[in-house]
């Protein structure tokens, strides 16, 4: 089966004889991997037009979604992707790191973006810049999407995470990519993509597929595009070094091999839990994947007198390994992931042996699978005795089940042997000796882009020492390429242009979309407190009325915060201090700035929800009258989880002058603030205005009632939300399902058309209970006095409803709302 490529919108199979790909464990043929015939030039053009408009133009908060409604997709799907990751050798421990590890780096960043980046198709990055004596021009900085096309060039190690770890910044960057997966393993890259793209959710040209060699691809690179390498450190360099990336300054991000250690700490010895924690991480780190991760333990450095212990120890584990088919459940380590592979490790054990003795050579008995079919290899563990004298250790990685013991004599050679490695992903100490770790870490961290720490305190939790994290940068310098990708948001850098703005407060504030000091401010009558989030506006502003400070206040606000500073207690303690007399609390005046712009009012603003930036300039003393500025600085879009009203977060720009226009106090205040219902509310005047306009011949949009037969429909329903009706009338609602219909309740999503009435047997038509429709209308708003009346009296009822359980007040309230809308749109009436 040839594997398809997936190329400006079409997918493609090449022209050539292709690659062969095998079975890691039993030989078999799995798929042809050929990109001859590809035309590249037309892929990065594809990339660069089509792909960029529509992903640049969604907003950071809608790319998140995007990527969070991929992984869902891609989660259900799951059963087939490790049906052919077992066939590249790994386990299915294996397996779960690279394909559901891939996926919860989608969730994490679509998590990232929904909390921490705007709902604009830019990104504001850092605070504005005075640069004029009077604050009329004013600078700051905007972060865009590289027009271009991004690369991936990947290793076979992890045909799954190796893309969307890379993709998960780059789509939410809104940078278009080009999927690159090495030949082998690429069967299961391609099953994930295919999968993307038939989701339908991401917009057309924001990924494409090279399903095996690139060719010349990077010839036709330009100027923003950028190349992201994960493998040899030779390959990447000379990627690197091509005329077409140099010439146009492509940004190349390299993540090469690495020779990774792990350092025993002095105090860890036979019988601690460092000792035993130490054991077990190296054994991991040489089996997992077969040893085949870029982020694997290479060199086991150890204090000197320990050898022997953690020779025995190492061997004894690695002796317990079952190795063998991964479809047997006994198996916890598969193959490496072919033939050539493991010539090539093999080379390197050549190379390895010259200077290093072997002390370690498995011979392990495989678990249904034999060594001349599969590409097996048991685990390998050699002894560099002199370690500073024979550099092979530190140059030599042998991309397989292999590591290297060499022994230290304390903190300084620790340190200077794990640098030897001139450049590394990742480095762990296992010690409980903090002034150890502390003296190891601060001189290991120049060579090293993470220091993973295992002790008896963090053990439970510990994510191991081969494990990146989407919220911690992965990459590392020198020898391991110099790069970074993931580290949370920092990622999107690489996929964005910075760009310095510079203009007056009016001009920063329209480019920005964030408020800035000395920008024109809207007044209106209504309170921005009484605004729904879609309703405020950048800029929307309240100036408030003053308030006299007074001795009371100060005296008063210490004896309910208990804050006795002498400060704002005794004059007499004001000597050689910047104040004239006893000053009032800060936090007093904020909370006094707070009660003179909030709106008592229930209005939309749901809570505070934070504080930021609070600064105090000048004291504030019995006497004084402060005034405030209250300005809708910037709005952040939200999603909402669980039964949480639909809301979004304001932040406000709190200036507090006193009667001299002088500047005492700034702060930005977070408001919860709820957006705007689409459903209709339960007020009896509202309801019959809207029934007024419907008629026995009103035409439906959708169903098949007649006008009278919904709105004694209408009536029928809000009647048994009064009712006990008895659950097991019903089908009964699993367990698993309740929650998340009931958490439905709380969203803006609406009834779609076709839902069934469940009181309604399949093929029963309603009998009419009134004589006409307006006797209808008025007994459904008789009802409706009913209903409203009956929550008044009884807040805490609960009522079954029969698709969505038990329901409180507030549950059937947004039920009602949701139904009154749904019929009312079927006719027309809003």
């Amino acid at each position: 089966m040839k594997l398809k490529n997936y190329i400006a919108g079409r997918l493609i199979e090449g022209t050539g004889n292709g690659i062969s790909l095998h079975n890691a464990v039993n030989g078999e043929l799995v798929a042809i991997s050929d990109t001859d015939g590809i035309n590249f030039e037309e892929a990065l053009h594809y990339g660069r037009t089509v792909g960029y408009k529509n992903l640049s133009s969604m907003t950071f908060y809608d790319r998140g979604e995007m990527l969070k409604k991929v992984a869902l997709y891609l989660l259900e799907r799951k059963k087939k992707y490790y049906e052919l990751s077992y066939k590249t050798g790994a386990t299915h421990a294996d397996s779960w790191v690279d394909i559901e590890g891939g996926f919860g780096t989608f969730f994490t960043y679509s998590g990232l973006a929904k909390r921490m980046l705007p709902n604009t198709p830019f990104w504001v990055d850092g605070d504005v810049q005075k640069i004029s004596a009077n604050g009329t021009h004013l600078g700051t900085h905007i972060l865009t999407p590289s027009e271009g096309v991004s690369i991936q060039i990947n290793a076979y190690n992890f045909p799954v995470w190796g893309m969307l770890e890379k993709l998960s910044t780059s789509l939410l960057a809104g940078v278009p990519s080009i999927v690159k997966p090495s030949p082998y393993g690429s069967y299961l890259t391609n099953a994930v993509f295919q999968d993307m793209i038939e989701s339908g959710l991401l917009p057309e040209g924001a990924i494409q597929l090279v399903c095996g060699e690139p060719g010349n691809i990077l010839d036709y690179v330009q100027d923003g595009d950028s190349v992201l390498f994960t493998g040899s450190a030779n390959t990447g360099r000379k990627l690197k070094s091509l005329p077409s990336v140099a010439k146009n300054a492509v940004r190349f991000n390299m993540e090469a091999d690495s020779l990774n250690c792990s350092v025993l700490g002095l105090d860890a010895k036979p019988g601690t839990p460092e000792f035993d924690l130490f054991i077990k991480e190296v054994r991991n780190e040489m089996t997992t994947k077969a040893g085949q991760k870029c982020t694997a333990i290479r060199r086991i450095i150890v204090p000197e007198n320990l050898i022997g212990d953690v020779q025995n120890a190492l061997s004894k584990a690695l002796d317990q390994m079952k190795i063998g088919n991964p479809l047997n459940r006994e198996t916890r380590m598969g193959s490496l992931v072919g033939k050539i592979q493991f010539d090539e490790v093999q080379r390197k054990l050549d190379l390895l042996k010259a200077e290093t003795e072997l002390i370690y050579d498995g011979k392990h008995d495989l678990v249904d699978a034999d060594y001349e079919n599969g590409a097996f290899m048991s685990p390998k563990l050699f002894l560099n005795d002199k370690p500073f004298d024979k550099n092979i250790s530190h140059e030599v990685e042998a991309f397989g089940p292999v590591s290297t013991l060499m022994p230290y004599k304390d903190a300084e050679e620790a340190a200077a042997l794990a640098k030897r490695g001139k450049g590394s992903l990742v480095g762990s100490i296992v010690s409980h000796d903090e002034k150890f770790v502390a003296e190891t870490s601060w001189k290991m961290a120049s060579t090293h882009g993470r220091i993973f720490v295992l002790n008896r305190d963090n053990a439970k939790e510990s994510t191991g020492h081969g494990s990146p994290l989407p919220t911690l940068m992965h990459g590392g310098p020198g020898r391991a390429g110099g790069g970074e990708e993931m580290g949370g948001l920092n990622g999107l850098h690489f996929f964005l242009q910075k760009t310095a703005i510079q203009g007056s407060p009016d001009i920063l504030t329209a480019i920005t979309k964030i408020y800035t000091q000395g920008a024109e401010k809207k007044y209106s009558d209504k309170h921005p407190f009484q605004k729904y989030f879609e309703e405020v506006e950048v800029g929307d502003s309240l100036e408030t009325a003053g308030r006299t400070v007074t001795q009371a206040d100060i005296v008063n606000f210490s004896n309910v915060s208990w804050d006795h500073f002498y400060a704002h207690t005794d004059a007499t303690s004001l000597t050689g201090t910047i104040f004239d007399e006893v000053v009032a609390h800060g936090y007093f005046i904020l909370s006094a700035a707070a009660g003179l712009f909030v709106s008592g009012k229930k209005g939309p603003v749901i809570a505070n929800y934070g504080l930021e930036n609070a600064a105090f300039f000048k004291p504030v003393y019995a006497g004084d009258t402060i005034t405030v500025y209250l300005t809708a600085k910037e709005k952040i879009n939200r999603g909402v989880k669980g039964r949480n009203i639909p809301s979004g977060v304001v932040k406000w720009l709190v200036e507090v002058v006193n009667q001299r226009e002088e500047v005492v106090c700034v702060a930005t205040i977070l408001t919860l603030v709820a957006k705007k219902s689409p459903f209709i509310e339960l007020k009896k005047d509202k309801i019959q205005k809207l029934l007024n306009g419907l008629r026995e011949n009103s035409e439906r949009k959708f169903g098949e009632m007649t006008p009278q037969m919904m709105v004694e429909h209408l009536q029928d329903v809000m009647q048994n939300s009064m009712r006990k009706l008895n659950p097991a009338d019903f089908p009964e609602i699993p367990e698993e399902h309740l929650e998340k219909l009931q958490d439905w309740l709380y969203t803006n999503k609406k009834i779609l058309p076709g839902a069934k009435y469940p009181l309604l047997k399949e093929g029963e038509t309603p009998i009419l209970r009134y004589k006409n429709l307006d006797s209808a209308k008025e007994e459904l708003l008789n009802t409706l006095s009913e209903y409203l009346i009956f929550f008044k009296e009884h807040p805490k009822s609960q009522n079954f409803h029969p698709r969505f359980g038990l329901l409180n007040k507030e549950m059937m309230e947004l039920f009602q709302r949701k139904h009154f809308t749904h019929h009312f749109e079927q006719f027309n009436l809003i």
